[in-house]
């Protein structure tokens, strides 16, 4: 065994792959920050709102003001840098902490490929993406033919982790059995050219769309790893990412796994690839001649490896934490961040805050629309992090402004996947006394249905 693991850590191949994965990661995480400034979200999500939610552990990161816009500036600049493989390391460290300060910034604009792209960057600082084809090799007028084989399929694994693990969330009764949250949002989908009107009110092409799902994220990393069924799968790639991109509004996702998944292919299209970025940069190729050499070294190699061995236990474990948590995840949400659970619930809730005066009994209701935007205030009345963060920065509010034994006591009632709403929070707790920790919340009532599943 011990010999079979030498042999494949010292396994070399054409560094080819890396260097246009590179390319295209840095290219879209550019574009990635252009979109966000041109739609004004930076203004929209972390600049105008009074009051950002925080992750737990991480609530020093908040916005910088006006600055946040240098940061975006920052992160842009870094992501074109990896691209063209000039500093590359100070370029994806720097990509990686801006992006990743952006992602805490505030808890309600959280979305898995938010995740899966610090990931990804933190992963690519240990990767020598920049051995072939890069800015560096000009400079340092050295470049590697071929890189470990291991760091390649560093790349891969993550990516098979982010689908296998997703088609593992949707091995539950809601989604196979009940075609839920399917079945709500499809028909409101109604508009779309040719297939809106016949398909999207069907029943059957609800239940078709939920099975053909699970079953898409359970088998692409394995059909894509074999090459008798690699064009297929990624034929299935495009389809489905382009599909789910015209049916929901989920940004530049579709087009990052698009990308990403040529990873799985030989180094033979990879250097078309390339060849085709030299004959249209051809212009601007540099005098003189580089110095290839057959095989790229780590300085460092076993405190990576061991990293890295590290790194994929954690991201192989973590998604299950859940399991340490009583009541259903999907009502409680404890352990439901973070592990690949991708479009599974529809949760719709209003919750209540009543400010109470613990000594006299006097208290008043709370207006959330003077503290929290729109957005804020959908994502804070269905997940109970929020609402207890929440309670606690109305009861220093409070506090502030004078008010005495500031109780804080909230009523709230949530629907999850089409069911009847109920009530949520137990509005005899003060929250304003509880803690947010890693353990379990007992605030929260009770889910009085099942759902089966992983």
């Amino acid at each position: 065994m011990i010999s079979k693991i030498t042999k494949y850590l010292n396994r070399q191949t054409n560094a080819a792959p890396l260097a246009v994965f590179r390319i295209c990661f840095g290219i879209m995480m550019c574009f990635g920050m252009i979109r966000f400034w041109y739609h004004g979200w930076i203004e929209t999500l972390y600049i105008e709102p009074k009051f950002h939610f925080s992750y737990y552990g991480f609530e020093w990161v908040k916005p910088l003001g006006n600055y946040t816009y240098l940061l975006f500036v920052i992160c842009a600049t870094a992501a074109l840098m990896i691209a063209m493989g000039y500093k590359y390391r100070l370029a994806t460290i720097t990509f990686f902490l801006s992006f990743t300060y952006i992602e805490l910034m505030d808890k309600t604009t959280y979305l898995n490929h938010y995740y899966f792209i610090s990931l990804l960057s933190f992963v690519m600082i240990f990767l020598p993406a920049n051995a072939y084809f890069s800015v560096d090799n000009i400079f340092r007028n050295t470049s590697y033919k071929n890189v470990p084989n291991w760091t390649i399929d560093a790349i891969k694994l993550l990516l098979g982790i982010v689908y296998f693990y997703a088609g593992l969330a949707k091995v539950n009764s809601d989604w196979l059995f009940r075609a839920m949250p399917l079945k709500i949002w499809l028909p409101s989908k109604y508009d779309i050219p040719i297939i809106g009107n016949s398909l999207m009110h069907q029943d059957w092409f609800h239940f078709a769309m939920s099975w053909c799902g699970m079953i898409y994220d359970l088998a692409i990393p394995f059909l894509l790893l074999y090459k008798r069924t690699r064009l297929f799968a990624f034929l299935m790639v495009l389809f489905f990412h382009i599909f789910t991109r015209v049916l929901f509004p989920i940004g530049m996702f579709p087009f990052i796994m698009i990308v990403s998944t040529l990873i799985f292919f030989d180094s033979g299209l990879h250097k078309k690839i390339i060849f085709f970025i030299k004959n249209v940069f051809k212009g601007l190729a540099p005098k003189g001649t580089i110095n290839f050499k057959a095989y790229y070294s780590y300085h460092f190699r076993k405190p990576v490896i061991t990293m890295f061995a590290v790194f994929f236990a954690i991201q192989v474990l973590f998604p299950f934490r859940h399991v340490l948590y009583p009541g259903e995840l999907f009502w409680t949400e404890e352990g439901f961040r973070f592990s690949w659970r991708v479009m599974l619930i529809e949760k719709m809730g209003i919750s209540t805050f009543k400010i109470v005066n613990s000594e006299t009994g006097q208290f008043f209701y709370v207006d959330n629309s003077d503290f929290l935007t729109e957005f804020q205030e959908k994502q804070m009345s269905f997940q109970p992090d929020f609402i207890l963060e929440y309670a606690h920065y109305l009861g220093d509010h409070f506090t502030v402004q004078g008010h005495k034994n500031v109780q804080v006591f909230v009523e709230s009632f949530v629907a999850l996947n089409g069911r009847l709403s109920q009530p949520y929070i137990n509005k005899e707790v003060d929250l304003y006394q509880q803690k947010e920790s890693l353990k379990p919340k007992d605030w929260i009532l009770p889910f009085n249905d099942e759902i089966k599943g992983l």
